[in-house]
């Protein structure tokens, strides 16, 4: 497969999913965008072992984290990764009652999805390293 012709798709989705969730994580520590913890549901705020801000900052950690990994080494996992935290995140805003942010996350998701797909038809390893996972798209002539 042409993966400069991929790259129209690839560059994009992996620039989105690599600097949101870097942006966001980031701003878990800040709240400068908003206060992360009110969307949190109630009774989880209850449950958590910590106070909802500290829990919001780990929270962060893992959202940077999984930014890097797009962005850096680990694009297709990383990818995959992004995709089902959103999907996560998605359910935990329901339940808090933000319909409309759990719509937005979910599509997001399918977004995230999709560049670990584009990932997989460029020939990228889940991890890389490993040899090409079934996904991949053999390299023409090979």
């Amino acid at each position: 497969m042409n993966t400069q012709a991929l790259n129209h798709i690839y560059v994009p989705l992996r620039l989105c999913y690599g600097l949101v969730p870097l942006i966001a994580g980031a701003d878990k520590f800040t709240n400068l965008l908003t206060d992360w913890s009110q969307y949190l549901p109630g009774f989880m705020t209850r449950l958590i072992p910590v106070n909802p801000h500290t829990f919001m900052m780990g929270v962060g950690v893992i959202e940077i984290v999984a930014g890097l990994a797009v962005l850096t080494v680990l694009p297709r996992l990383g990818a995959y990764v992004v995709a089902l935290w959103l999907v996560l995140i998605a359910g935990a805003v329901v339940l808090s009652g933000f319909y409309d942010i759990a719509v937005r996350d979910l599509a997001m998701a399918l977004g995230a999805y999709t560049l670990g797909s584009v990932a997989a038809l460029r020939g990228e390893a889940i991890i890389p390293g490993k040899g090409r996972s079934s996904g991949a798209v053999p390299a023409p002539g090979g």
